[in-house]
């Protein structure tokens, strides 16, 4: 684990110039992420949802599993805090990068969040007063993203299209910035991964942020209702693809709620 952090904050040294968040910005994003995450509302800020076997927290209900607990899917919040840990910022003496989430099961948790106790609530408070760090994280986390996924793939000129409907999505024609193709290109990320893990993908195929580049159409009008409308495509195919006993059919209608955000 401790090597696997090494390397993305490494990473993230050597790109976050480039998607460094102002104070403003960091703020929106938190709002706007927290929003489509868990509805702005203090009681899904330490979450734990129905069918999975790890908790989520944060406002981009990063995943974090107890301890000897193993996944498919990418275990975020221990990057989260080695990034806090990086830049200094107060936790709780018991909380640090190699921590594994204090409850063994869902009804554990949830006693220990019912009663209010002081883990939870150490927890519950570090995390709502830290919620435009956690943005930053994300913005770290997606300058990250791009060498990640370039680095999977071989053949230069798919490396050459990836990259350039990456940034179709990050800047405006002048080069600038564009705030809403950050916050989509962020959120998706925190959302559904990097598309880079073999583990996360069914049948072979994946869902994250390189699967909606691969299928993006660049030369639609409007770029923020074509990403959507790219994730909108691999999310039903991870659907298609799921397990029957995951049920995932019935989180299609509040992740395509999700997507519409980033064009309506």
């Amino acid at each position: 684990m401790r090597a696997i952090l090494f390397l993305f904050l490494n990473t993230v040294l050597l790109f976050s110039s480039e998607l460094k968040l102002t104070q403003q910005q960091a703020d929106y994003i938190a709002k706007k992420v927290w929003m489509n995450e868990g509805a702005g509302l203090d009681k899904y800020l330490v979450h734990w949802n129905e069918g999975e076997d790890f908790a989520s927290v944060g406002i981009g209900h990063f995943i974090w599993f107890s301890e000897g607990h193993t996944e498919r899917f990418r275990e975020v919040f221990p990057m989260v805090l080695a990034f806090m840990e990086e830049r200094n910022v107060t936790m709780p003496q018991w909380l640090n990068a190699n921590t594994p989430l204090p409850w063994n099961s869902k009804a554990e948790f949830y006693r220990a969040k019912n009663s209010n106790r002081k883990t939870y609530r150490e927890l519950f408070d570090f995390l709502k007063r830290t919620m435009p760090q956690q943005a930053e994280f994300m913005a770290a986390r997606l300058s990250h993203a791009l060498p990640e996924i370039l680095n999977t793939i071989e053949d230069r000129n798919t490396q050459q299209l990836i990259e350039r409907r990456f940034n179709r999505m990050l800047y405006h024609a002048d080069g600038n910035i564009d705030e809403k193709g950050l916050y989509i290109l962020l959120d998706y990320t925190n959302f559904k991964g990097e598309g880079t893990l073999e583990s996360e993908r069914y049948n072979g195929q994946g869902w994250g942020l390189l699967q909606v580049l691969e299928h993006f159409d660049e030369k639609a009008s409007d770029k923020y209702k074509a990403f959507a409308d790219a994730a909108k495509v691999m999310l039903g195919r991870r659907i298609k693809n799921s397990p029957p006993a995951r049920g995932e059919e019935r989180w299609r209608k509040g992740w395509n709620v999700r997507l519409d955000t980033y064009w309506k």
